[in-house]
């Protein structure tokens, strides 16, 4: 009898999917063939589909047991070769690397509040598609982002924030303020539209966007839900 890996003793009560383009999988193209961790990519796309892939994996309660061993470590010691940079919420809901499945040395994860950029973590994002050469850029958001939620709050009802706590409503309070009157739930709405600004954002880089012009990079948005588990490409 097989034995449960830690990832799906601490996964087994959550379901993820990532979807994209309306596609229907069956179930063996979901779940699909493992590549060994720390394997490269050729492109942004084939980075794409490794993540929805282990994100199936993930759905299906079928997590690969990764090599997260000593010798595992010692090799990622030597040199790192990740096929991914993420942009994710501080959530804990959110654990990017069990999201996808992946593991040690497969994905260069940045986190900040509500996908808060600052020069930081622009600089972090650039290290990670400049200097360690992933081909893919994603910036995650998630349903009932407690940032935005408390963004939109102040925008409603002003008052002072203590330390930098002004500074994350000031960094969100554009894709709040641009579903204002939309129809539908205001904090989902902007979730999505703080990816959109996040990406043109991104865009603006002068690291980045060379990058995206040349075909070495691509930029992706998805939204990861709570309820369901699903991450679903933004079109």
């Amino acid at each position: 009898m097989n034995t449960p890996s830690r990832r799906r003793i601490l996964t087994t009560a959550l379901a993820f999917g990532l979807v994209g383009c309306g596609r229907q999988q069956s179930d063996e193209s979901i779940v699909g063939t493992v590549p060994p961790t720390g394997s490269s990519v050729a492109d942004g796309k084939q980075a794409l589909e490794r993540l929805r892939l282990g994100n199936a994996r993930f759905v299906a309660a079928q997590e690969q047991d990764l090599d997260e061993g000593i010798a595992r470590r010692i090799a990622v010691s030597k040199g790192q070769h990740p096929f991914a940079t993420i942009l994710g919420c501080v959530d804990s809901r959110v654990p990017i690397e069990l999201v996808f499945d992946q593991g040690l040395g497969d994905l260069v994860v940045v986190r900040s509040a509500g996908g808060a950029l600052d020069q930081s973590v622009i600089g972090s994002l650039e290290f990670g598609v400049a200097e360690l050469h992933t081909p893919l850029l994603l910036v995650l958001g998630h349903q009932r982002c407690g940032a935005l939620d408390a963004t939109i709050k102040a925008l409603d009802r002003p008052t002072a924030h203590p330390g930098k706590l002004g500074y994350l409503v000031d960094t969100l309070a554009p894709a709040v303020r641009q579903i204002s009157g939309k129809p539908g739930d205001r904090l989902t709405n902007a979730v999505h539209v703080n990816v959109t600004h996040v990406l043109a954002e991104l865009r603006r880089s002068p690291v980045i966007a060379p990058l995206e012009q040349s075909g070495k990079l691509q930029l992706a948005g998805a939204y990861y839900e709570l309820d369901t588990g699903k991450v679903t490409l933004e079109t």
